[in-house]
């Protein structure tokens, strides 16, 4: 499972030009899924990203956790993550788990993510074509993959 994390100012996800989800300072994750996640994936990775520190504290340095300061997250699903591009110069996303195995997980992140915060999570919509915007905050982007936990 992997996830591009990206502290921002706002962040937003539109579908068919209506806005699905909107949410001012907080985290937009790219949630990539892959055929051999488990739960362990995602709790590892739920945990991490509700425990990183990478809001500033009162002196300017990145001692905060989202739950410390009270922002707001937008998951959306990106297959993409798992692109291979070893041959040729189409990439191929055998890697990325299919719909029956990766909507469970992404549901059950989501879950996890949502009680660790107290409040409703932002989302995407599952194999939608989907329009991101975001301001980014630094920019802090940070890549994050649970089969790389050492």
């Amino acid at each position: 499972m992997k996830i591009v994390l990206q502290r921002v100012k706002e962040a937003s996800v539109t579908i068919d030009g209506k806005v699905k989800s909107q949410i001012g300072f907080g985290l937009l994750l790219l949630l990539g899924i892959e055929t051999n996640d488990t739960i362990q994936d995602v709790q590892w990775l739920s945990k991490k990203v509700l425990s990183m520190r990478i809001f500033n504290d009162q002196e300017g340095k990145m001692n905060l956790s989202i739950q410390d300061v009270k922002g707001e997250i937008i998951v959306v699903s990106q297959f993409t993550l798992h692109a291979n591009i070893k041959k040729g110069t189409r990439p191929s996303f055998m890697r990325a788990a299919r719909p029956d195995t990766a909507i469970p997980l992404y549901e059950k992140f989501i879950e996890i993510i949502q009680i660790g915060l107290c409040r409703k999570v932002g989302t995407g919509e599952f194999g939608a074509d989907m329009k991101v915007s975001l301001v980014n905050d630094g920019p802090v982007t940070i890549l994050m993959d649970s089969k790389n936990k050492l």
